[in-house]
């Protein structure tokens, strides 16, 4: 692999947290069980991240293609 083709892969990556600056994934928990009744609690678990991670990154692609033009 060059690193003209690593550094568009970062760059994509990059972008796409520019964008979406993070997501949210559910579990479920069992609270109670008593017999064949059960009790169920849905809790979000929230994933963020700053978009000066995904400017670092373009950047850093940006870097890593112009170097193989060398």
């Amino acid at each position: 692999m060059n690193l003209k083709t690593i550094g568009i892969g970062i760059i994509i990556i990059g972008a796409i947290m520019v964008f979406y600056t993070g997501f949210n994934y559910v579990t479920t928990e069992k609270v109670v069980a008593f017999g064949p009744i059960e009790i169920n609690r849905q809790q979000n678990h929230p994933v963020q991240w700053s978009p000066i991670v995904g400017i670092v990154l373009i950047i850093v692609g940006g870097i890593l293609v112009i170097r193989d033009k060398k």
